[in-house]
């Protein structure tokens, strides 16, 4: 009993897998059962196969561990160029150049494209061959899913030419496996079944599972008439294809007696569509069906689980075929079918199927952030709005200039305060869209984006209205630097008119530079981004362009007018605090109130915004946190701090100043 309990155990701890072992000297890494593995050792350096593993074997099931078998030896002097022409010969020669293409393609990312080119052509001359057994159509098998793993920058032209003829063969091949007593090969990113139909069926169901190996036969399975036991395995369905029979097919059906079969390619390597491209490098899943009586065929059906992509979800797709004359994807005689379930397509014909899927960002706002700027730009408003009044009102009481100046501020940063409450959120990308009933193909997996909606106008409003607050803001500093400097003349007489000409006319000079050089209707994201109605300053890989208009359309010019700014304040800080002890206009004024002139000049020129840069070159997740929540404060609540430091506390000082005379009035009275 307990020697039972041991090998039970034993059997238990091995699992699917085969443990690493040496055979001849050569060592097999861990490998699953009934796939074929790859020895550490490879051919040295100086002959033809340099790099290319010595053997290969097979994971077989045996109690109480699994072991590997059928070790084969690679000849180290020989390529895969050689096996072109060694095709057609016997049976065991046929083997032999299977698992040597097989063993010399099992480093894909090594290969050359005239290596693939090869590969390609030996595979579909192996699988058009006469002397073919199930040994050498799961090499081949084996060698397809191996060679799916190049990328396109291993592939040249006539490369594509051998695979499109590779995937026709394999069509071909998948008819007639029943001839070599097969009718399942899986591999890692390929599938091949087949089945003969021995009486009519209305319809034929074949399913590709998420199965706990990619590797195992269970991926691909078959049901005929009963739907619901595809779903029975318990884990998701990848791919469902239903092919639907004529009704009338039936009376002469024991004359027929077809086949159908099914290729399911993991992805779409072998299909270089120039229509449609791939910006974030997805995959998509191909199956091929094909029967040896056309005529029988109603129709197909197939739903198809997209890949997920992080950080995206999906927005529209296309149901397509591959049209072999043109070489590219195509749409005729497939439509869409809108399933809340999946993505669900319908084709007359049978050929290789896909579904091309555009994506979408996906974007998360943090809502602290986003209440805090709400609130602080509502609050400011109010504050910027009776600051304006109270300085118009009151405008007897100084000058002229300093009035114009202070209420275009106000001006300026209340409209963009409006604008950022009411439109910095894209209405657009918030807005859930609704797949097109129209089956076109698009042009990338990324969402096309053609200017809809008031997003642009909003970027460049608040582009405008942003530039112009801090060109008014330069103004207001050169008026102060005017005064310090010539407090009995002030500004040149010519200075109300520059100022008008510099505050509203320069940031609409740089605003309509950063729309001619960045934005067009077809790709507005070049000018403003997709998450925020805002300057663009991301390329498509999340990394900082400085060709993007947020650099040299805002925080270039953001940067100069702040370092102007900067150099006032110290400049008028170092005038007032410094200023000579002997006059009496100095020993009566208090530091205190030294320190609250400078720091109402700093939030009136806006230099809270340096924080922003500092936001940018951050990089250590908390200070940024931080940072990002102290700018927020700042500047969202800009617009009070004016208010209390120019309107509250002269008024204050007006009142007391007021209730003070009239009190000496009434006890300077008889």
């Amino acid at each position: 009993m307990m020697m039972d309990r041991f090998m039970l155990l034993l059997i238990f701890l091995s699992g699917n897998t085969c443990s690493e072992e040496t055979l001849n000297g050569l060592t097999f890494p861990l490998t699953e059962i009934g796939q074929i593995s790859y020895s550490t050792q490879l051919c040295p350096p100086g002959t033809a196969s340099a790099g290319i593993p010595m053997a290969s074997a097979q994971c077989l099931y045996s109690t109480p561990f699994h072991t590997f078998g059928g070790l084969k030896l690679l000849d180290c002097g020989l390529n895969l160029e050689v096996f072109e022409s060694k095709v057609n010969g016997t049976l065991e020669e046929n083997i032999y150049v299977a698992y040597s293409v097989q063993m010399l393609t099992s480093k894909p990312k090594q290969l050359t494209s005239h290596n693939i080119t090869s590969a390609a052509t030996t595979v579909t001359n192996l699988l058009s061959a006469t002397m073919l057994n199930e040994s050498v159509a799961e090499s081949m098998v084996a060698t397809i899913s191996q060679l799916m793993h190049t990328v396109k920058d291993q592939h040249s032209e006539d490369t594509y030419v051998a695979l499109e003829s590779l995937t026709k063969t394999l069509e071909g091949f998948a008819l007639n496996m029943s001839n070599i007593n097969c009718s399942v090969l899986v591999q890692p990113n390929l599938a091949v079944q087949s089945i003969r139909l021995s009486k009519w069926t209305p319809q034929v169901q074949f399913y590709a599972v998420t199965g706990l190996s990619e590797n195992s036969p269970e991926r691909i399975g078959l049901v005929a008439n009963d739907a619901d036991m595809a779903f029975s395995s318990g884990r998701p369905i990848d791919l469902l294809l239903d092919i639907k029979l004529q009704n009338d097919s039936q009376k002469d059906w024991g004359n027929r007696n077809p086949s159908i079969g099914v290729v399911l390619y993991e992805n779409d390597r072998f299909f270089n569509s120039k229509q449609f491209k791939s910006e974030l490098d997805t995959k998509r899943r191909v199956v091929s069906a094909s029967l040896t009586d056309k005529s029988l065929l109603d129709n197909v059906e197939f739903t198809i689980r997209p890949k997920n992509i992080s950080g995206s979800t999906s927005y529209d797709f296309a149901c397509v075929f591959w049209d072999y004359a043109h070489r590219d994807w195509r749409t005729e005689g497939c439509v869409k079918i809108h399933d809340p379930n999946g993505v669900q397509c319908k084709c007359n014909h049978t050929t290789n199927f896909a579904v091309l899927v555009s994506f979408r960002a996906d974007y998360t706002y943090s809502e602290a952030l986003n209440w805090i700027s709400i609130v602080g730009c509502s609050l400011s408003i109010v504050g910027l709005v009776l600051t304006a009044v109270y300085q118009i009102k009151t405008r007897k009481q100084r000058g002229a200039n300093s009035t114009m100046l202070l209420v275009n501020i106000c001006l300026c940063m209340t409209t963009y305060y409006l604008l950022f409450i009411f439109g910095i959120n894209n209405p657009v990308q918030s807005s859930k869209t609704s797949v097109s009933e129209q089956n076109v193909i698009p042009s990338s997996d990324v969402q096309e984006k053609i200017d809809q909606g008031p997003c642009t106008a909003i970027t460049a409003l608040l582009q405008y209205f942003l530039l112009s607050t801090f060109a008014w803001n330069i103004l207001y500093a050169a008026h102060v630097f005017f005064l310090i400097r010539n407090a009995l003349n002030g500004p040149p007489r010519a200075f109300r008119t520059i100022a008008m000409t510099v505050g509203w006319g320069l940031p609409a000079v740089i605003v309509g530079i950063s729309l001619s050089a960045t934005y067009s209707f077809r790709d507005p994201l070049g000018y403003r981004q997709e998450e925020f109605c805002w300057l663009a300053s991301l390329d498509k890989a999340g990394r900082f362009d400085p060709k993007r208009p947020m650099l040299w359309g805002f925080l270039l010019p953001l940067a100069v007018m702040l370092i102007f700014n900067t150099s006032l304040l110290v400049y008028f800080s170092q005038t007032i605090c410094c200023a000579n002890p002997n006059l009496k206009s100095s020993r009566g004024t208090p530091m205190k109130k030294k320190i609250l002139s400078s720091f109402s000049l700093a939030v009136v020129l806006g230099l809270s915004w340096v924080v922003g840069y500092f936001v940018l070159i951050t990089h250590e997740k908390t200070l940024y946190i931080v940072l990002s929540v102290v700018f927020c404060l700042c500047n969202t609540t800009q617009g009070v701090q004016i208010f209390i430091l120019f309107t509250l506390q002269s008024f204050l000082k007006t009142r007391s100043r007021y209730k003070l005379d009239s009190k000496t009035e009434s006890k300077g009275e008889p």
